[in-house]
């Protein structure tokens, strides 16, 4: 592939514990998985894989996307049926691999083109995203990951507690951020990381990221240049997402 930009590589599993087959679900008169992609469309990246383990989702990607690739069911993480297609496919070492969620809609062009260009410093190995928490029911909720990062915005840990945690002050959500699960790889490194073994840190969160922290890779983590909108992960965030469609969709005569 030529090196122009970045690639984005779109995991799109069919189970999720708490929303299974969400990706399909409609908004409007596309799926949530379509949405995804013409989202992803407007960075005008190098390429863009849907990347299933479902013949429903790769049948009904096939409808609207030029490049869908069959992976292992078996994948523990998106980030390895990432590293499959990388494997598969015809990509340099030093090519930029975003990662995009499936099961969010409504993602802004704006953070893909943010954190595929935080991989220009060549000492970083992952970039990925921040922002501020809105209230503490997200600083004690463990699905909302917190990071905390060094001067230079590389990320210091990650973690499903309180971190930093204000002692005199354990509702405090000042210097708290949230963590963007928005993820931009080099090509090399994506497919070395998914044969590392587990860290014992990493399976104590049960946040994989952790592995290239306790290996002594960078993870640049900036705060994202514009507001995270919802992601879909269960019932309650569908509803959320259709209602913000159609209330986005409104216009005045």
């Amino acid at each position: 592939m030529s090196k122009k930009g970045f690639h984005i590589i779109i995991p799109a599993r069919y189970q999720s514990s708490r929303l299974p087959g969400k990706l399909l679900m409609r908004l409007g008169e596309q799926s949530v998985l379509e949405r995804v992609y013409h989202q992803a469309l407007l960075t005008q990246p190098d390429s863009i894989v849907i990347a299933t383990d479902h013949p429903l989702i790769a049948e009904h990607a096939n409808q609207f996307a030029d490049n869908v690739v069959m992976t292992s069911v078996d994948h523990p993480t998106g980030t390895d049926r990432l590293a499959e297609v990388i494997s598969k496919g015809n990509y340099q070492a030093d090519d930029i691999i975003v990662n995009v969620q499936g099961d969010e809609p409504f993602i802004e062009p704006a953070l893909i083109n943010q954190v595929a260009s935080s991989l220009i410093d060549p000492a970083v190995s992952i970039a990925t995203l921040c922002w501020p928490l809105d209230n503490a029911e997200q600083l004690h909720n463990p699905n909302v990951v917190k990071v905390v990062r060094d001067r230079f915005n590389n990320a210091l840990y990650f973690s499903r507690s309180a971190i930093p945690a204000w002692r005199d002050k354990p509702d405090c959500i000042e210097q708290v951020f949230r963590h963007i699960g928005l993820y931009a790889y080099r090509a090399s490194f994506l497919v070395e990381f998914v044969s590392w073994p587990p860290a014992v840190l990493e399976q104590c969160e049960a946040l994989e990221q952790l592995r290239a922290l306790v290996a002594g890779y960078k993870i640049r983590v900036e705060q994202a240049c514009v507001m995270p909108k919802q992601d879909i992960n269960t019932k309650m965030d569908l509803l959320i997402a259709v209602q913000t469609f159609y209330k986005s969709s409104l216009t005045v005569d």
